[in-house]
């Protein structure tokens, strides 16, 4: 499509929102305006900055606008989110977050988290097969809980999780033990030496001066390390990793996965 084809927003264009605090870091709205461009899709996705006082009246104010045709989630609102639709699918029920909500054609609003789903397709198409394997989860928020179910439908052996929230990683660990009995386990000291791959879902790494969520230097040769933080997109963490000779794998290719997810459940 050459530039005089690219549709400009206009009165009949429907809109998107990535919802988050902070926003700087979403790579959603460069990936999906591409997209509209290129295929002549009169739409356009937006940054929405919502600081947690004051979400229920951005989310409300947008999902009572006629032409706010749904929206993306991020940090840290994948949780409280939940709670503006009022239908859910399984992965939010085990994972208690949402990372996408759509209007129904019955105008019921719709939680869905393509989070997981991303990450192992992700890990698929670089190399890495879950199915039999141990794994070791840092990080049980929005996207790590998510991480979790799609890693356990997937067929993993065990799931260790690391997470400093105890109340938290409880029910995390609670809900999952109704779906996949003895198959989910609290972090052990020895499970960072002991699995397959090591998956980083805290926000450590977002600032250059963050401290690292474990040293790669402990694991055995041939452990992946995989990192959901998008920007940077080499973390100290992968940097450390592949300085090792480790195999690694970036934030970037969760969200590359969930473009295909995002066009089936927009209906784009």
């Amino acid at each position: 499509m050459n530039d005089s084809m690219i549709p400009s927003p206009s009165g009949t264009t429907r809109f998107l929102a990535v919802v988050g605090d902070p926003v700087r870091q979403v790579k959603a709205p460069m990936l999906l305006n591409r997209l509209f461009r290129d295929e002549g899709i009169d739409m356009v996705m937006i940054a929405v900055h919502a600081r947690a006082e004051n979400l229920e009246t951005v989310i409300r104010g947008l999902q009572a606008t006629d032409n706010f045709h749904g929206m993306l989630v991020t940090i840290p609102h994948k949780f409280s989110c939940c709670r503006f639709a009022e239908r859910h699918s399984l992965c939010v029920e085990l994972s208690g977050a949402t990372n996408a909500l759509r209007r129904d054609p019955d105008g019921v609003w719709r939680a869905e988290n393509f989070d997981g789903i991303g990450f192992v397709l992700g890990l698929r198409h670089a190399g890495f097969e879950p199915k039999g394997k141990d794994v070791l989860l840092l990080g049980g928020g929005g996207a790590g809980s998510a991480i979790a179910v799609a890693l356990l439908e997937s067929g993993v052996e065990r799931l260790y999780l690391r997470e400093p929230d105890e109340p938290k990683a409880n029910e995390l660990l609670r809900r999952l033990e109704l779906h996949w009995p003895g198959r989910v386990r609290k972090d052990q000291s020895k499970s960072v030496t002991d699995v397959a791959i090591v998956i980083n879902a805290t926000p450590l790494g977002l600032q250059p001066d963050d401290p690292l969520p474990f040293d790669p230097a402990v694991l055995a040769a041939g452990t992946w390390v995989a990192d959901i933080i998008m920007k940077p997109a080499e973390t100290r963490l992968l940097r450390l990793a592949a300085e090792r000779g480790l195999p690694v794998q970036p934030g970037i290719s969760m969200l590359n996965e969930q473009i295909d997810c995002y066009r089936e459940f927009f209906s784009l």
